[in-house]
């Protein structure tokens, strides 16, 4: 009888080949470098953004002291004038007309109150030899006198006359920029209408409406300033000057504020003021938004812990209580001062991965052997 081996000399082989597969260790996972913030405390500050806009400290509103139609106007906005300047021109024909008037007046009047003054020293000469009553003296000084009296009275109405004449050529009460222009030729204005804005460039002035929740750590704060065109250039203000009362249709108080150095700002430019102040809550930490994860649907982190006798970091997730977000950052609590939490890529994250910290963030991590998810 033939014996055949043949099946189970193949065996031996592939016995031999799954026992050496078998045997084969798995690869490390490898060590995953990731960037971590330290948790801090102190100096934390939260930031504010208002829509303000540039106005010049002095601002006039020029106006005729006198009503009429407008004959010419003289400046247009952007002008710059100096104190003197004529901005415009009202019709002055009638006013003239009731200068003449007036000079005419005190001129009889004053011809009058010579007559009469003569009138009364004549009489008062005859009195001496009985030839004039004293009651014709006393009439002839009591006409005298009312007539002084007229004259000065027409003297005085013809000075007015005169004024409402020259009112009728508007001037510059100071040396500034126009801002705005309210009047054309043949419009007829009022007196005491303001017709051209004179705004002085010396003194330019952040102005912006502030809640009134927030008036009080208005007070308090730091502030910077931006144009709208010179978004990247910032320059500090401090405030001169904030509103005692709350603005009627809008409940906002007025703030103005001025540049700490003297510079030129564009007058009705648009500004953004940024104001910086010391947190409500002390206790607090900023991280970076990315940080922030979940775990049991309540804000946690991952936190870098560095084992006691290792050389190798890892990851544990531990919960937070968010205060508060501002811009980029997340007000946090509940972890210790100088603590490590990962700052990017957290979705990659899982309990006990191994990671490689930046040689700074390294020499700073905790040395824990395990934290237990808060």
């Amino acid at each position: 009888m033939k014996t055949s081996y043949t099946p189970a000399l193949l065996a031996i082989p592939m016995a031999a080949m799954l026992v050496a597969c078998g045997a084969k260790a798995p690869a490390p996972e490898p060590v995953r470098p990731v960037r971590a913030v330290e948790v801090r405390y102190d100096g934390v500050r939260e930031t504010n953004r208002y829509a303000g806009v540039v106005r010049a400290r002095h601002e006039v509103e020029e106006a005729f002291r006198v009503g009429g139609k407008v004959a010419q106007r003289r400046v247009d906005v952007g002008q710059v004038v100096h104190a003197g300047d004529v901005l415009a021109i009202i019709d002055e024909t009638d006013y003239r007309l009731a200068a003449d008037a007036a000079q005419q007046a005190a001129q009889a009047a004053a011809s009058q109150a010579r007559q009469a003054v003569s009138d009364h020293k004549r009489l008062e000469a005859l009195k001496s030899d009985g030839s004039v009553s004293e009651s014709d003296d006393e009439r002839a000084r009591t006409s005298a006198h009312t007539s002084i009296a007229n004259a000065e009275a027409e003297a005085n109405k013809l000075e007015l006359a005169r004024n409402r004449l020259k009112y009728t050529v508007l001037r510059a009460s100071r040396t500034g920029v126009v801002t705005a222009v309210r009047l054309e030729v043949g419009q007829v204005v009022a007196e005491g209408q303001p017709v051209v804005s004179v705004a002085a460039e010396g003194e330019p002035e952040i102005v912006v409406d502030v809640p009134e929740d927030q008036v009080v750590s208005f007070q308090k704060a730091q502030y910077k300033v931006t144009l709208a065109s010179a978004s990247d250039e910032s320059f500090d203000v401090t405030l001169r000057e904030m509103s005692p009362q709350a603005a009627a249709q809008t409940r906002t108080y007025q703030a103005r504020l001025k540049p700490t150095q003297a510079r030129k700002l564009p007058l009705g430019a648009t500004a953004t003021l940024f104001v910086e102040r010391a947190a409500a809550q002390s206790q607090v930490a900023a991280i970076p938004t990315s940080a922030i994860t979940q775990s049991g649907g309540q804000p946690a982190v991952w936190v870098v812990r560095h084992k006691t006798g290792e050389e190798a970091f890892n990851v544990e997730l531990s919960r937070v209580t968010v205060a508060g977000y501002r811009n980029d950052d997340v007000l946090v609590s509940g972890l210790p001062a100088g603590t490590l939490v990962v700052s990017a890529g957290v979705q990659k994250m899982s309990p006990g991965l191994q990671v490689a910290l930046p040689a700074a963030n390294a020499a700073s991590a905790p040395l824990n052997d395990k934290v237990a998810a808060r």
